[in-house]
């Protein structure tokens, strides 16, 4: 692993960098980017940027510093062997008093390099017990607020799952805990909209370009019982799911084989 902060990379990735009073630290004032490394290459590197970009502005904070965290990032992946990893990069409201308010401290910039292991090739999922608010403050930005998706996935992981699967307050499908969903009923593939609450993924948004799905937002009950499930985010690409609460599924469906394909074709063009 490989830590970068501030400008600076870190000699021991595992010290203590971050004072106890950073905003991010004490109320999750934060934005952050998972970004998929392969080969020593991030993917998609712009559109996590661009994003991260969104997501502070709708949370309130400063204007970030782009470059730099584009330089962190490539001191970090300089002379790293990486086959397949993760690249983190969290920016807080910096130093603050303690509490909600801000204080006016510059900005905590952090980049994280390390390995990833491959996901399985498919999945069980479990379906949250509790709602997202698709009219919350947060809806739609990739904040550090993340409380409510520890305990969902600490349900998942006691059902033998690796993912929570949460509805809207509207009852209608929303998204995993760190990933968009996609399914398919009588050939035609869906994802939720954008309004249902859910993070616009960025692997959400190229699988909707290279393989095409309808936007439509219905009861979580419809995508529970389609004809295919899978899963999306950057880590995962394209999953199969094949159990939903107690419906199994034999894996991958035809919709599902083929976005899998397509994923493979077309990644290599935004690797660099």
């Amino acid at each position: 692993m490989r830590a970068w902060i501030n400008g600076r990379v870190l000699s021991d990735p595992t010290a203590p960098a971050v004072p106890v009073t950073d905003h991010g630290v004490t109320v999750g004032d934060a934005v952050f980017e998972a970004v998929k490394v392969v080969n020593g290459q991030p993917f998609a590197l712009a559109a996590h940027l661009q994003r991260l970009e969104r997501s502070a502005e709708g949370l309130g904070l400063p204007r970030i510093d782009i470059a730099a965290i584009r330089q962190g990032v490539a001191e970090l992946l300089e002379g790293y062997v990486l086959p397949l990893g993760r690249i983190r990069i969290t920016v807080t409201g910096g130093d603050a008093p303690l509490g909600s308010g801000r204080g006016d401290a510059d900005l905590t910039s952090i980049v994280v390099v390390a390995p990833m292991a491959p996901h399985p090739e498919s999945t069980a999922v479990v379906t949250a017990p509790w709602p997202r608010n698709e009219h919350g403050a947060l809806a739609g930005l990739k904040t550090t607020s993340y409380a409510e998706n520890v305990m969902a996935l600490d349900r998942a992981s006691r059902h033998d799952a690796s993912e929570a699967i949460f509805a809207n307050v509207a009852g209608n499908l929303c998204e995993g805990t760190g990933t968009n969903v996609f399914y398919a009923v009588d050939g035609e593939l869906r994802t939720p909209t954008l309004a249902s609450g859910c993070l616009p993924g960025i692997t959400r948004a190229l699988v909707l370009d290279w393989c095409g799905a309808r936007e439509v937002d219905e009861p979580i009950a419809v995508a529970r019982e389609a004809d295919e499930v899978f899963l999306v985010s950057t880590t995962r690409d394209v999953q199969p799911v094949h159990r939903w609460d107690d419906r199994e599924w034999s894996v991958p469906g035809p919709l599902t084989e083929q976005a899998m394909a397509t994923w493979r074709r077309h990644e290599p063009q935004l690797l660099g």
